[in-house]
C-alpha cells in the first residue's frame, strides 16, 4: 500500500537537529527571512537533564528542503567567521 503523503510537496521533513533551542531559533529566523516556513519538534525534552538528552529537530516542507539546506549552509558558514573573543555577551545574571 502506498503512502498518500509520500509525493506531497507540503509533507514535513527533517532539515537538521540541534541540542539547543537557541540554535534552532536562529535557524528558524534565518529560514523565515528567506520566506521558508519551519517549525521544531522535541523542544520539551531538551531541558531535561537525563541520561538520554533530547534533540530539537527543525522541520520544513519537502518542497522547501533544498532551499532550506542552502540557508542552513550559509548560517553554518557565518558561524565559522565569528571571532567570539570580540563578541560582547553581556554580564552574567546574578
Amino acid at each position: 500500500m502506498s503512502n498518500p503523503l509520500q509525493g506531497d510537496p507540503n509533507n514535513p521533513t527533517s532539515l537538521t537537529r540541534y541540542c539547543s533551542e537557541v540554535e534552532a531559533a536562529a535557524l528558524l529566523a534565518a529560514l523565515s527571512e528567506s520566506g521558508i516556513q519551519g517549525t521544531t519538534t522535541g523542544s520539551f525534552t531538551t531541558g531535561f537533564h537525563a541520561e538520554a538528552p533530547g534533540d530539537i529537530t527543525v522541520v520544513v516542507r519537502q518542497c522547501d528542503l533544498s532551499r532550506a539546506q542552502e540557508v542552513l549552509a550559509e548560517l553554518e558558514n557565518m558561524k565559522k567567521d565569528i571571532d567570539w573573543s570580540e563578541v560582547d555577551v553581556g554580564e552574567p545574571e546574578a
